[in-house]
Protein backbone atom coordinates (compact mmCIF):
# COMPACT_ATOMS: atom_id res chain seq x y z
CA UNK A 1 0.00 0.00 0.00
CA UNK A 2 0.70 3.77 -0.18
CA UNK A 3 2.57 4.99 2.95
CA UNK A 4 0.37 8.53 2.23
CA UNK A 5 -3.22 8.01 2.10
CA UNK A 6 -5.20 9.17 -0.41
CA UNK A 7 -8.36 11.39 0.07
CA UNK A 8 -11.56 9.72 -1.11
CA UNK A 9 -12.15 12.37 -3.52
CA UNK A 10 -8.92 12.33 -5.32
CA UNK A 11 -8.74 8.73 -5.16
CA UNK A 12 -12.50 8.08 -6.94
CA UNK A 13 -11.97 11.10 -9.27
CA UNK A 14 -8.19 9.92 -10.57
CA UNK A 15 -9.37 6.11 -11.62
CA UNK A 16 -9.62 5.52 -15.01
CA UNK A 17 -10.06 2.58 -17.65
CA UNK A 18 -6.39 1.74 -19.04
CA UNK A 19 -6.17 0.18 -22.43
CA UNK A 20 -2.50 -0.50 -22.44
CA UNK A 21 -0.62 -2.15 -19.72
CA UNK A 22 2.82 -2.76 -18.85
CA UNK A 23 3.96 -6.58 -18.96
CA UNK A 24 5.14 -6.65 -15.48
CA UNK A 25 3.05 -8.75 -12.87
CA UNK A 26 1.44 -7.37 -9.36
CA UNK A 27 3.26 -8.16 -6.45
CA UNK A 28 1.08 -11.11 -4.70
CA UNK A 29 0.53 -8.64 -1.29
CA UNK A 30 -1.03 -5.91 -3.72
CA UNK A 31 -3.23 -8.50 -5.59
CA UNK A 32 -4.32 -9.71 -1.89
CA UNK A 33 -5.15 -6.47 -0.59
CA UNK A 34 -7.39 -5.85 -3.71
CA UNK A 35 -9.44 -8.69 -3.32
CA UNK A 36 -9.67 -8.34 0.66
CA UNK A 37 -10.61 -4.44 -0.66
CA UNK A 38 -13.12 -6.10 -2.58
CA UNK A 39 -14.59 -8.48 -0.37
CA UNK A 40 -15.86 -5.51 1.88
CA UNK A 41 -18.35 -4.59 -0.68
CA UNK A 42 -22.58 -4.59 0.40
CA UNK A 43 -24.54 -7.15 -1.01
CA UNK A 44 -28.64 -7.36 -0.73
CA UNK A 45 -28.82 -9.56 2.18
CA UNK A 46 -25.47 -10.14 2.59
CA UNK A 47 -25.62 -12.63 -0.11
CA UNK A 48 -21.74 -11.93 -1.22
CA UNK A 49 -23.16 -13.43 -4.52
CA UNK A 50 -19.76 -13.29 -6.36
CA UNK A 51 -17.32 -15.84 -7.57
CA UNK A 52 -13.61 -14.46 -9.05
CA UNK A 53 -11.14 -16.12 -10.80
CA UNK A 54 -8.14 -14.33 -10.80
CA UNK A 55 -5.78 -15.81 -14.10
CA UNK A 56 -2.19 -14.69 -14.81
CA UNK A 57 0.69 -16.38 -16.23
CA UNK A 58 0.57 -18.94 -18.56
CA UNK A 59 -3.15 -19.68 -17.90
CA UNK A 60 -3.71 -15.74 -18.53
CA UNK A 61 -1.85 -16.72 -22.20
CA UNK A 62 -3.66 -19.54 -23.11
CA UNK A 63 -7.04 -18.12 -22.20
CA UNK A 64 -6.39 -15.29 -24.34
CA UNK A 65 -5.72 -17.39 -27.41
CA UNK A 66 -8.98 -19.46 -27.06
CA UNK A 67 -10.65 -15.94 -26.80
CA UNK A 68 -9.36 -15.02 -29.76
CA UNK A 69 -10.04 -18.17 -31.70
CA UNK A 70 -13.60 -17.78 -30.55
CA UNK A 71 -14.22 -14.04 -32.00
CA UNK A 72 -12.18 -15.22 -34.99
CA UNK A 73 -15.18 -18.14 -35.41
CA UNK A 74 -17.72 -16.00 -34.15
CA UNK A 75 -18.51 -18.54 -31.46
CA UNK A 76 -20.25 -16.18 -29.13
CA UNK A 77 -22.08 -17.25 -25.94
CA UNK A 78 -23.56 -14.54 -23.74
CA UNK A 79 -25.12 -14.96 -20.32
CA UNK A 80 -26.16 -11.52 -20.40
CA UNK A 81 -28.07 -9.58 -23.56
CA UNK A 82 -25.79 -6.88 -25.15
CA UNK A 83 -26.54 -4.78 -28.17
CA UNK A 84 -26.01 -0.91 -28.97
CA UNK A 85 -30.00 -0.58 -29.96
CA UNK A 86 -31.10 -1.38 -26.79
CA UNK A 87 -29.47 2.42 -25.79
CA UNK A 88 -32.45 3.54 -27.68
CA UNK A 89 -31.87 6.64 -29.73
CA UNK A 90 -30.67 10.10 -27.78
CA UNK A 91 -28.60 9.93 -24.77
CA UNK A 92 -27.68 7.02 -23.81
CA UNK A 93 -26.41 6.21 -27.29
CA UNK A 94 -25.17 9.69 -28.07
CA UNK A 95 -22.78 8.94 -25.18
CA UNK A 96 -21.72 5.89 -26.10
CA UNK A 97 -20.85 6.87 -29.99
CA UNK A 98 -19.22 10.09 -27.88
CA UNK A 99 -16.60 7.40 -25.94
CA UNK A 100 -16.00 5.23 -29.63
CA UNK A 101 -15.09 8.16 -31.28
CA UNK A 102 -13.00 9.92 -28.56
CA UNK A 103 -11.08 6.70 -28.08
CA UNK A 104 -10.39 5.98 -31.78
CA UNK A 105 -9.08 9.49 -32.35
CA UNK A 106 -6.69 9.26 -29.02
CA UNK A 107 -5.26 5.91 -31.34
CA UNK A 108 -5.15 7.80 -34.72
CA UNK A 109 -8.19 5.41 -36.24
CA UNK A 110 -10.20 7.15 -38.71
CA UNK A 111 -14.12 6.42 -38.55
CA UNK A 112 -13.37 4.82 -42.24
CA UNK A 113 -10.91 2.00 -41.00
CA UNK A 114 -13.28 -0.64 -40.14
CA UNK A 115 -10.35 -2.91 -39.96
CA UNK A 116 -8.17 -1.11 -37.24
CA UNK A 117 -11.63 -0.20 -35.10
CA UNK A 118 -11.68 -4.59 -35.01
CA UNK A 119 -8.27 -4.90 -34.04
CA UNK A 120 -8.41 -2.41 -31.26
CA UNK A 121 -11.84 -3.79 -30.26
CA UNK A 122 -9.74 -7.60 -30.42
CA UNK A 123 -7.67 -6.25 -27.52
CA UNK A 124 -9.89 -6.47 -25.41
CA UNK A 125 -9.60 -10.47 -25.63
CA UNK A 126 -5.31 -9.73 -24.97
CA UNK A 127 -6.91 -7.85 -22.03
CA UNK A 128 -4.65 -4.79 -23.28
CA UNK A 129 -1.43 -6.69 -22.58
CA UNK A 130 -2.60 -6.63 -18.27
CA UNK A 131 -0.42 -9.60 -16.69
CA UNK A 132 -3.68 -10.37 -14.98
CA UNK A 133 -7.80 -10.41 -15.12
CA UNK A 134 -10.16 -11.07 -12.68
CA UNK A 135 -13.23 -12.65 -14.15
CA UNK A 136 -16.66 -12.11 -11.76
CA UNK A 137 -19.23 -14.62 -12.27
CA UNK A 138 -22.90 -14.86 -10.21
CA UNK A 139 -25.15 -17.04 -9.61
CA UNK A 140 -28.84 -16.72 -11.27
CA UNK A 141 -31.02 -15.15 -8.66
CA UNK A 142 -34.56 -14.50 -9.93
CA UNK A 143 -33.77 -11.84 -13.05
CA UNK A 144 -30.08 -11.24 -12.06
CA UNK A 145 -30.29 -7.40 -11.25
CA UNK A 146 -29.60 -7.39 -7.58
CA UNK A 147 -27.22 -9.58 -7.89
CA UNK A 148 -25.25 -7.87 -10.94
CA UNK A 149 -25.93 -4.55 -8.54
CA UNK A 150 -23.69 -6.24 -6.12
CA UNK A 151 -21.29 -7.54 -8.02
CA UNK A 152 -20.80 -3.99 -9.19
CA UNK A 153 -20.12 -2.56 -6.10
CA UNK A 154 -17.61 -5.05 -5.77
CA UNK A 155 -15.78 -4.46 -8.63
CA UNK A 156 -15.56 -0.51 -7.64
CA UNK A 157 -13.89 -1.69 -4.21
CA UNK A 158 -11.79 -3.58 -6.74
CA UNK A 159 -10.70 -0.59 -9.26
CA UNK A 160 -10.20 2.06 -6.20
CA UNK A 161 -8.20 -0.17 -4.20
CA UNK A 162 -5.96 -1.03 -7.38
CA UNK A 163 -5.97 3.07 -8.03
CA UNK A 164 -5.05 3.21 -4.36
CA UNK A 165 -2.08 0.98 -5.06
CA UNK A 166 -0.89 2.65 -7.95
CA UNK A 167 -2.16 0.02 -9.80
CA UNK A 168 -4.72 0.38 -12.95
CA UNK A 169 -7.79 -1.73 -14.09
CA UNK A 170 -10.41 -2.14 -16.40
CA UNK A 171 -13.97 -3.71 -16.40
CA UNK A 172 -14.69 -4.88 -20.04
CA UNK A 173 -18.22 -5.75 -20.88
CA UNK A 174 -16.92 -7.98 -24.07
CA UNK A 175 -15.08 -10.76 -22.18
CA UNK A 176 -18.83 -11.99 -21.20
CA UNK A 177 -19.41 -12.04 -24.35
CA UNK A 178 -17.72 -15.56 -24.42
CA UNK A 179 -19.19 -16.78 -21.42
CA UNK A 180 -18.56 -20.54 -22.37
CA UNK A 181 -15.04 -20.45 -23.53
CA UNK A 182 -14.35 -18.90 -19.92
CA UNK A 183 -16.08 -21.30 -18.22
CA UNK A 184 -14.76 -24.43 -19.75
CA UNK A 185 -11.10 -23.26 -19.42
CA UNK A 186 -11.64 -21.78 -15.87
CA UNK A 187 -13.78 -25.24 -14.82
CA UNK A 188 -16.23 -22.87 -13.70
CA UNK A 189 -20.29 -24.78 -13.08
CA UNK A 190 -22.63 -23.58 -15.53
CA UNK A 191 -24.84 -22.20 -12.66
CA UNK A 192 -22.32 -18.74 -12.72
CA UNK A 193 -22.80 -16.54 -15.10
CA UNK A 194 -20.18 -13.89 -16.35
CA UNK A 195 -21.09 -10.85 -15.80
CA UNK A 196 -17.68 -9.10 -17.03
CA UNK A 197 -13.92 -8.98 -16.51
CA UNK A 198 -11.03 -6.79 -15.13
CA UNK A 199 -8.04 -6.83 -16.71
CA UNK A 200 -5.23 -5.25 -14.31
CA UNK A 201 -1.41 -4.12 -13.76
CA UNK A 202 0.54 -0.95 -14.50
CA UNK A 203 -0.89 1.48 -16.80
CA UNK A 204 1.69 2.01 -20.13
CA UNK A 205 1.50 5.63 -19.84
CA UNK A 206 3.46 6.20 -23.21
CA UNK A 207 0.23 4.57 -25.05
CA UNK A 208 -1.98 6.60 -27.10
CA UNK A 209 -5.25 4.59 -25.56
CA UNK A 210 -4.28 5.98 -22.55
CA UNK A 211 -3.77 9.74 -23.37
CA UNK A 212 -7.30 11.01 -22.41
CA UNK A 213 -10.13 10.90 -20.19
CA UNK A 214 -13.86 10.66 -20.82
CA UNK A 215 -15.95 13.42 -18.99
CA UNK A 216 -18.94 12.95 -16.94
CA UNK A 217 -22.22 14.52 -17.13
CA UNK A 218 -23.01 17.55 -14.89
CA UNK A 219 -24.73 16.96 -11.90
CA UNK A 220 -28.23 18.47 -13.04
CA UNK A 221 -28.18 15.87 -15.73
CA UNK A 222 -28.34 12.87 -13.51
CA UNK A 223 -29.66 14.18 -10.19
CA UNK A 224 -33.13 15.38 -9.09
CA UNK A 225 -33.08 17.08 -5.59
CA UNK A 226 -36.08 16.99 -3.67
CA UNK A 227 -36.56 19.29 -0.63
CA UNK A 228 -32.56 19.22 -0.61
CA UNK A 229 -31.82 23.08 -1.24
CA UNK A 230 -28.15 24.52 -1.95
CA UNK A 231 -26.39 21.36 -3.54
CA UNK A 232 -26.80 22.46 -6.97
CA UNK A 233 -25.55 26.14 -6.47
CA UNK A 234 -22.42 27.28 -7.86
CA UNK A 235 -19.69 26.65 -5.53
Amino acid sequence: MPTTAIPFTDLARSRRSVRKFLPAPVPPADIRGVLEDAQTAPSNCNTQPWTVHVVSGAARDALSKELLQADEEGRFSYDFTFDYADFGEGTYLDRAHDHAATLYQAMGIPRSDRAARKAAARENLNFYGAPHVAFLFMPAFGDGVRAAGDIGMYAQNFLLSLTARGLDGIPQTMLGFYADTVREALGVSQDLKLLFGISFGTADQAAPANSFRMGRVPLEQSVVLHETPGVLDEQ
